[in-house]
């Protein structure tokens, strides 16, 4: 509890100077300048804010940005795009490498939606170039000139402002038409494309392997022809066929689709010192948000009523947000992998998976701990419960500088699954996938499932090690077993020095967890009247 103690003190003081946690502009600056070099000759990059979500009718979504384009920028406001050059771009000003574009001041619709900023006070932001939106069509009327155009894909989820010209929709449509994008682009068909174009001849076995897990996510791609040559043939001189067949396919297109994605990976999974202060922060607030459920709940609570505890706690602390949807799910709906309804209003004596995480200034946390509603675990409840625990407890501790995510989490599934074999549950270890069908470990930053390239452990990467056995009703096994679900999940932060458990200040012992539960709660006098009683 000294430990617990020190991080409610630690946090009370740092969010007390909320401004210490925004990133400075230099750090965004410091970013573009990091991801220009990692772009190929002659290219630019094009990145689009997120769009507007409605909600219903005339009600939309809070604006949430979009992860990459925040990165990159700082940026919180729609309908805005990001431009970074490789080489120096020229304009009557002088040379510049990179230019925003942002939405027009507009104090009517200020006064109905909020503040927009100056082009002069955006400038202030690190920006070389700053430029309202409507100059953007202008501007990319010459991406032709471009090796390459790196961009991400396109979602069809944005919704036609029509009263706009330059909403984010007719942005996006223009610079569609100014790339030549075809109307029926396969995405999987043209990343098969560009990584055989960029491949060497000594990769091409690795590569060969790659091209068949494409196919068998998409089966129609065997029906290219050139990817059925690629396939079929073996010897040197038909490589070279191969990529010429296929830049011929491309010749129409500069627009690039994998490299931006890839550098995002590279940049992203390893953070920095700013951000994993930042995302200490989200922790810490989720791991109060849990601990202090842990000492309310009570078996005639609601799903509902514990996520909002959770909630309550992170909007105290100053956290905007929920990293993702909120999973709490009692009993049967502790077997649902990412159940969000929260919807049953009596969890009794089951028990509750909670899978939360705050969002402080962009970045989440990701945490979950399975509790007993009546604070006991019952014996199969703990059974159960001491293999998953142990499974991540070994995995933590492995996870070291230069091992693998395969490693850890062929670790934990056979613990698992030794641990099913014994209890009677499964006969052999293969079946252990029925009851554990995820992964261990994923990134976490501003995205909860942070973009990476997944294969050894690095200093400065925060992942989540969540080892987890479900079984719902109907399973083949001995009843008892059935609608319990248990996942433990915490969020390590690798150092050269071994791993650091963030999220270490909520209990994971079962002992330890009903010892907190005992606990008298600050919420156990908060009593709401009967809302029947205020109905007239």
């Amino acid at each position: 509890m000294k430990k617990l103690f020190f991080i409610i003190s630690l946090l009370s003081l740092t969010l007390a100077q909320s401004q210490n946690g925004k990133l400075s502009p230099e750090f965004y600056k410091e970013k573009r300048d990091l991801f220009r070099k990692k772009m190929p000759e002659n290219s630019v990059a094009v990145l689009f804010s997120a769009p507007i979500r409605n909600r219903a009718n005339d009600v939309d979504y809070v604006f949430h940005q979009d992860p990459n384009f925040f990165y990159l920028t700082g940026w919180h406001q729609p309908h805005s795009v990001l431009m970074i050059y490789k080489n120096p771009q020229g304009d009557k000003l002088g040379s510049y490498n990179e230019k925003i574009y942002i939405l027009e001041r507009d104090e009517y619709k200020e006064l109905w939606n909020g503040k927009r900023y100056s082009i002069e006070a955006v400038k202030k932001l690190g920006f070389e170039r700053v430029s309202t939106r409507n100059h953007f069509k202008d501007d990319i009327s010459n991406l032709s000139a471009y090796d390459k155009v790196l961009m991400f894909g396109f979602n069809n989820d944005i919704r036609d402002q029509e009263d706009d010209p330059n909403d984010l929709f007719d942005l996006k449509a223009a610079f569609k038409e100014s790339i030549n994008f075809p109307s029926s682009f396969d995405r999987e068909l043209y990343t098969v494309y560009q990584h055989i174009l960029e491949a060497d001849e000594d990769s091409v076995e690795i590569l060969r392997e790659e091209v068949k897990a494409h196919v068998q996510l998409d089966s129609t791609l065997i029906e290219d022809e050139i990817i059925k040559q690629f396939l079929q043939f073996s010897d040197n001189d038909f490589y070279t066929e191969v990529k010429m067949k296929t830049a011929f396919a491309l010749r129409n297109f500069n627009f690039d689709l994998v490299t931006l994605p890839q550098i995002m990976k590279d940049m992203r999974e390893i953070k920095s010192d700013e951000e994993i202060e930042l995302i200490k922060k989200a922790v810490a607030i989720s791991v109060i948000g849990q601990n202090e459920v842990m000492k309310a709940i009570h078996s005639d609570m609601s799903e509902r009523e514990i996520q909002g505890i959770h909630e309550f706690v992170y909007r105290k602390y100053g956290a905007a947000d929920e990293g993702y949807p909120s999973i709490v799910g009692a009993g049967e709906n502790s077997c649902v992998l990412h159940y969000i309804e929260n919807e049953k209003k009596e969890i009794d004596n089951q028990l509750v998976l909670m899978d939360l995480g705050a969002e402080f200034y962009g970045f989440t946390a990701d945490v979950t701990r399975t509790i007993p509603a009546n604070g006991i675990y019952s014996q199969t409840q703990r059974a159960l419960y001491e293999i998953v625990y142990d499974a991540q407890e070994k995995a933590i501790h492995t996870a070291e500088v230069g091992i693998s995510f395969n490693t850890l989490h062929k670790l934990s599934y056979e613990i698992i699954s030794a641990g099913l074999i014994r209890l009677n549950i499964i006969d052999d270890i293969s079946e252990a996938r029925s009851y554990y069908p995820h992964g261990l470990s994923h990134h976490i930053g501003l995205d909860v499932h942070d973009p990476g390239n997944y294969v050894d452990l690095a200093a400065g990467m925060v992942i989540t090690i969540e080892p987890g056995i479900y079984i719902p009703e109907g399973s083949p096994c001995d009843p008892k077993w059935w609608n319990i679900g248990i996942r433990i999940e915490d969020d390590i932060l690798i150092t050269e020095n071994g791993p650091i458990n963030l999220s270490e200040g909520a209990p994971r012992k079962w002992q330890d967890v009903e010892l907190l539960m005992k606990q008298e709660s600050i919420l156990d006098a908060f009593i709401l009247p009967e809302i029947e009683t205020l109905i007239q």
